[in-house]
């Protein structure tokens, strides 16, 4: 996906999703170490990356020609704009990953975050419910502004500490859900086709359940219950038509817009080898959760192989 034109040196918002992918999936190999055992160095050097990620990226869009007017601009942008969201979605993470060392700064943290994703949520929203666009830019991106970031954040919010606050975003985040969900499945149907620098956006479509199966299980302490049965059963609905669009992801052209499919992959693989690990136990439930973990990290280190060949290397 690219929105870049002649000339112009222009980062577009969905590199953030360089910094998203990463985050999910060093939540990931966190969870992993605290249930299989997993190496926690992968984990930690996973969160340092996706820090730096997340700290270069923006600096280098900040910097950009055009200032605020073009950020402005960036945040209307019908496309893109819904990308901008990921900025206090992964601050939010990389907050309360740091809970544990710097309670007191990571607390404060989230709560900028929060303020931040609220504040360009009910911007997002007003200019959805005002401002009428045509079916072909709406995207599964269009979920990250509400569902994704207060799912995240109250994923967060449990981790510092703040049970009520989680379980209001929470609820949030579900009734987004409910409605952008039924709005982009009607987009998929009625048409027109999904572009393909567009198409990897369609993971996205399926990430709601497993972000807030995560969420619950901050607010439960893992404890299981029917609300974890609930969220696995709608992530594996959600999941298994994406094992007939293989064949179309294998045959649209890679662009960095690819790396909007990694956090619904991490997602997944954690409340996954959570699930397993939890509820099915023994040899079976530690051999299909390494599996999961495999598979996810294979998944998410092909999109960051494969973006780096669209990486402008110097020329000798």
């Amino acid at each position: 996906m690219t929105t870049t034109e002649p000339g112009t040196r222009r980062l577009p918002l969905n590199f953030f999703g360089i910094a998203f992918g990463t985050a999910g999936l060093a939540g990931t190999w966190t969870a992993s170490g605290q249930l299989l055992g997993a190496p926690t160095a992968v984990g930690e050097t996973l969160w340092a990356a996706a820090a730096l990620a997340w700290g270069i990226i923006t600096v280098v869009y900040l910097r950009r020609s055009g200032g605020l007017r073009a950020v402005a601009g960036d945040l209307r942008h019908p496309v893109l704009g819904p990308f901008a969201s990921l900025v206090p979605a992964v601050g939010s993470l990389l907050a309360a990953h740091l809970f544990q060392w710097y309670p007191v700064a990571s607390g404060i943290a989230v709560w900028v975050m929060l303020a931040l994703s609220a504040a360009f949520g009910a911007w997002f929203v007003s200019s959805v419910l005002s401002q009428p666009r045509a079916p072909a830019v709406i995207h599964g991106g269009y979920l990250l502004p509400t569902v994704a970031a207060s799912l995240i954040t109250a994923q967060s919010f449990a981790t510092i500490g703040h049970r009520d606050v989680a379980i209001g975003l929470l609820a949030v985040g579900i009734m987004f859900w409910m409605l952008i969900a039924g709005a982009l499945l009607v987009r998929y149907v009625t048409g027109p086709p999904v572009p393909p620098a567009l198409f990897p956006t369609i993971a996205i479509f399926s990430a709601p359940p497993a972000v807030a199966g995560n969420a619950w299980w901050a607010i439960s302490d893992g404890q299981l219950s029917t609300v974890d049965t609930v969220f696995a059963a709608l992530m594996i609905a959600l999941l298994l038509p994406h094992l007939f669009l293989l064949p179309m992801y294998a045959r649209t052209p890679f662009v960095i817009g690819f790396w909007a499919t990694t956090f619904t992959v991490a997602a997944s693989a954690t409340y996954s080898i959570r699930l397993l690990t939890t509820a099915t136990g023994g040899t079976f439930g530690s051999a299909a959760s390494w599996l999961v973990l495999l598979g996810a990290t294979l998944t998410i280190g092909a999109v960051a192989v494969r973006s780096l060949t669209l990486v402008p290397w110097p020329r000798r």
